[in-house]
């Protein structure tokens, strides 16, 4: 009996952490989106793809902003057929790239009159160089998005209130920023390990933190609110680019620790669509509420001294 007792309580314990500590809250926002236009980087799969899907649903037109053409059309249908809307388009972009994300923003503006939320969720989790040879998650998680927001604001501004989502982590959290490794490889760190590469994914996502916390300074007295957000640890394809042992390694994680795909785009909706947020802007989400950060991740220097530099490095200066 005593055995049985032990196991309904495992039983019962488990199913609490599964379904309400892993599963987290969700966007409770009722808004509709029709009229609206909304960009989403990486929403050919995970959760930029669930966002797109709800977002769609709600009206907006919705911009697939995705590196593969392949890939993105694919998802283009997926997203057209689940959301029951034909307003959904993919525009290439590759944020590995400075010239493919100027392309990207001189054709959007030239063909698309509006452009109300711009979600910066793309990111990748590997090592290697950019096309213009920037650290390969410096260049994509941090400089793409940089440069596309900058190229973007003026019709942000012009269609406000309008909101820019910025995709971070918790994993900001054991993040650096080290400006002389920057200055001299342009990269958030220079080694090739499991440990290394972790550390400078990390470090990226301080990078997004931080862009959001200046981006927010800069954009006061506009109609343009920013937020930065960690999804929650999701089974997605992040770790696509990872030794097959490793991603092999995460499958029983993934199944009972990790939200899903779904559950892990709450956070993105809730900070894209929640009426009343505005006076919180240049804060930082999780589990669709607000959270407090350390003092590096909102350190007035550094987010100038990292502004300044993604300046200098995208030729915005």
């Amino acid at each position: 009996m005593s055995l049985l007792l032990v196991l309904g309580v495992v039983v019962v314990a488990a199913y609490i952490f599964r379904h309400i500590v892993v599963k987290g809250k969700s966007c409770t926002s009722k808004v509709k989106l029709h009229g609206k236009t909304v960009i989403i980087t990486g929403s050919n799969t995970g959760i930029g793809k669930e966002t797109a899907i709800d977002l769609a649903k709600r009206g907006a037109r919705v911009i697939l902003a995705c590196r593969s053409r392949q890939r993105g059309e694919a998802a283009l249908e997926d997203v057209k057929r689940e959301s029951g809307s034909n307003q959904v388009v993919f525009m290439q972009l590759d944020l590995g790239s400075q010239k493919s994300v100027r392309s990207f923003a001189e054709t959007f503006l030239k063909t698309e009159s509006r452009l109300d939320l711009l979600i910066n969720n793309a990111g990748v989790y590997m090592q290697g160089r950019t096309e213009d040879g920037l650290g390969m998650m410096f260049g994509v998680n941090h400089i793409g998005h940089f440069l596309l927001t900058n190229l973007l604001l003026d019709r942000l501004k012009a269609c406000g209130p309008s909101r820019v989502v910025n995709v971070a982590s918790m994993t900001h959290n054991w993040g650096n920023v080290d400006f002389d490794c920057l200055n001299t490889h342009k990269a958030l760190g220079v080694g090739s390990s499991a440990l290394d590469v972790f550390w400078i994914y990390s470090n990226s996502k301080l990078c997004n933190v931080l862009f959001n916390h200046e981006l927010a300074k800069r954009l006061k007295g506009t109609n343009v609110t920013c937020y930065s957000l960690h999804p929650g640890a999701i089974n997605s394809d992040l770790a696509r680019n990872t030794s097959s042992l490793f991603q092999l390694s995460l499958t029983p994680l993934n199944l009972f620790f990790f939200k899903n795909t779904v559950q892990g785009a709450q956070t993105t909706l809730h900070c894209a669509l929640q009426e009343g947020i505005e006076p919180l802007s240049g804060r930082y989400f999780s589990n669709c509420t607000v959270r407090e950060l350390y003092a590096r991740a909102k350190d007035d220097a550094a987010s100038k001294k990292l502004w300044e530099l993604s300046e200098r490095m995208c030729g915005l200066a």
